[in-house]
């Protein structure tokens, strides 16, 4: 989603809170709940959670057990609230959330783009294999699902896998309605809230999307398995248009790429279903 370099540009957004003051009034009154960030990973939650098997779901619930509100939806915002309840964890594990691919025409190369593994992909990976090891304690998976729920949703925003140049979009700046914010936080909640619905409104919603055709994961999740997604989510953000002319946003604009960030939910939570069913499932 960012660089890892610091921009010096003079304005600095930050991934899921980076509304201008104007902006951000617009969408409190255009949305009476929340948006994606957080409506975007609980829908891709909820949505992964109905297509579970009753064992994948029953061990879900087991690990679940005890969190403020069970389901994972409770927990697909943890990874990013982080940065408040465990700091040291969330500082080493920022860089998790995304991947810089845009300037390589979306093509991932592990030494180029993630040499440390702190990277959107191979952390969801690497998570994925912790979840799927029964012999790790009940807290290790608890906290590997609560990554692993998170990190699907990141690799499916398509500028979570964009360019490093302008760190996912944070530092392209818009105007939408005569309101100034960034592409990024555009694609993470603008697009969403021009809908003005809530979270029941947009499962059913999104319910109506034909079901993606997804690929197997494999049992246990076989290696590099969630690379092919970062590198279509990169090429959805690189799409000609996504980038409006001159750094406005209007109606049009929603109405075109709406559709895609829809489709883009819908696939996040039928691949989201897999790596759960390989990772939960009844290991045979």
């Amino acid at each position: 989603m960012m660089s890892r370099t610091a921009s010096t540009r003079p304005i600095r957004a930050r991934r899921h809170s980076a509304w201008l003051p104007g902006f951000l009034l617009l969408l409190s009154v255009a949305l009476p709940a929340q948006a994606w960030g957080p409506l975007g990973h609980r829908l891709v939650a909820r949505l992964a959670e109905e297509q579970l098997s009753p064992a994948a779901r029953a061990e879900a619930q087991r690990l679940l057990r005890g969190e403020p509100e069970p389901g994972l939806a409770g927990i697909a915002n943890w990874a990013d609230n982080l940065r408040g309840s465990d700091p040291v964890l969330g500082r080493r594990t920022a860089a998790w959330h995304y991947v810089n691919i845009g300037e390589a025409d979306c093509h991932y190369e592990r030494q180029a783009h993630c040499p440390d593994g702190n990277c959107v992909n191979e952390a969801l990976e690497a998570q994925a294999r912790i979840l799927a090891d029964r012999s790790r304690s009940d807290a290790e998976r608890l906290q590997a699902l609560k990554f692993v729920v998170h990190l699907a949703g990141d690799a499916h925003q398509p500028l979570h896998a964009g360019y490093r140049h302008d760190r996912g979009g944070n530092n392209y700046q818009v105007n939408y309605r005569g309101k100034g914010s960034n592409l990024h936080s555009l694609w993470d909640s603008g697009l969403l809230a021009t809908r003005r619905l809530d979270e029941e409104a947009w499962l059913q919603r999104l319910r109506t999307l034909p079901a993606p055709a997804v690929e197997p994961v494999g049992r246990p999740p076989r290696p590099g398995f969630p690379l092919p997604w970062v590198e279509q989510s990169c090429r959805t953000g690189l799409a000609p248009g996504v980038y409006p002319q001159g750094h406005v946003v209007d109606d049009a604009y929603v109405d075109a790429h709406l559709p895609t960030q829809e489709a883009q939910l819908r696939l996040g939570a039928a691949r989201l279903a897999e790596v759960l069913e390989a990772t939960l499932g009844d290991p045979g």
